[in-house]
């Protein structure tokens, strides 16, 4: 290939200086994103995924654990409508093995579809979890209670809502709760200390810095991330508002599934995956807390 040779004169200098003056701090200005943009590859602690009896048949064990491992998922927080999912889960000793996949059973306020709507003063679900804490799983104890739903905050305040969150603070168990940011200030107010994984951290699109505020007023308070409005932008990158919460907060998030329908199950190594891309904008210390380290501490795992 010839090699041509340009010569730039004293006047052109002067003009390409100009350009580079002005198009300098618009290159520092641009995301650090672009500085870190290869995907998060390390463990996945999936905080919120359900087994409900609607994914029993086309998604069995064998095959939920398998798509677990492929998405490098290497503990969840099981728990489902029954509880006969998470008990069928906790029971595959040689599948979990084999898939490396650690179980963290909740005990699931549900045993069909009309309780969704009545659990909170419902005298016969207190007695569910009782049963339920003292019959325990194949996989050992059960570490907390959820997910489940106020569809209206003051129903936060139904007896056995109530009774549920002495429960859990007195025995030291975690909270899975799909609410608004009223409902958990209510939770709050009947159980002061209990842990509590706020699902979806304001599914309705609570301002994050109404998130941040109830970070700070609550200690033991985690957000979970799954279906977060306004987390990422349509290129599935994490927004800058979110960006800067997680770099001031970096201890308070985890990662979830909410494996609710079975298209979510489908669209389980999307999920995962979609994740890591966002992941890959955060420091590397920070994206392995959210992923891993903050549920993991939660529950004591290494």
């Amino acid at each position: 290939m010839e090699t041509v040779r340009t010569r730039i004169l004293p006047g052109q200098l002067k003009g390409c200086r100009t350009i580079l003056a002005f198009l300098v701090p618009i290159l520092m200005a641009c995301p650090v994103a672009a500085q870190n943009t290869r995907p998060y590859s390390g463990p996945i602690f999936d905080a919120h995924l359900h087994y409900n009896i609607e994914a029993v048949q086309p998604y069995p064990v064998t095959k939920v654990l398998g798509m677990m491992k492929d998405a490098g998922v290497a503990a969840i927080v099981a728990n489902s409508r029954p509880n006969d999912g998470t008990k069928a889960l906790a029971e595959s000793k040689g599948e979990l093995t084999k898939s490396g996949v650690q179980i963290i059973p909740f005990i699931r306020l549900y045993r069909n579809r009309d309780d969704y709507t009545n659990w909170f003063r419902d005298p016969t679900i207190y007695q569910m979890v009782e049963n339920e804490l003292a019959a325990g799983t194949a996989a050992g104890a059960y570490r907390g209670v959820g997910e489940f739903h106020l569809y209206e905050s003051q129903n936060a305040n139904g007896p056995v809502a109530k009774k549920i969150m002495q429960l859990a603070e007195a025995r030291n168990l975690v909270i899975l709760a799909h609410v608004d940011d009223a409902a958990i200030e209510m939770l709050y107010a009947h159980a002061p200390k209990a842990r509590i994984i706020w699902a979806h951290t304001g599914i309705s699109g609570v301002p994050a810095s109404r998130v941040v505020e109830l970070l700070v007023k609550y200690p033991t308070l985690i957000g979970e991330l799954s279906y977060r409005p306004g987390l990422t932008d349509g290129d599935g990158l994490l927004s800058p508002e979110w960006k800067q919460v997680f770099l001031s907060h970096p201890d308070r998030f985890c990662l979830g599934s909410d494996t609710w329908t079975n298209g979510r199950w489908a669209a389980y190594g999307e999920i995962m995956a979609g994740y890591r891309v966002w992941l890959g904008g955060l420091p590397t210390a920070i994206a392995r807390k959210i992923a891993w380290e903050n549920a993991a501490g939660l529950f004591g795992l290494p």
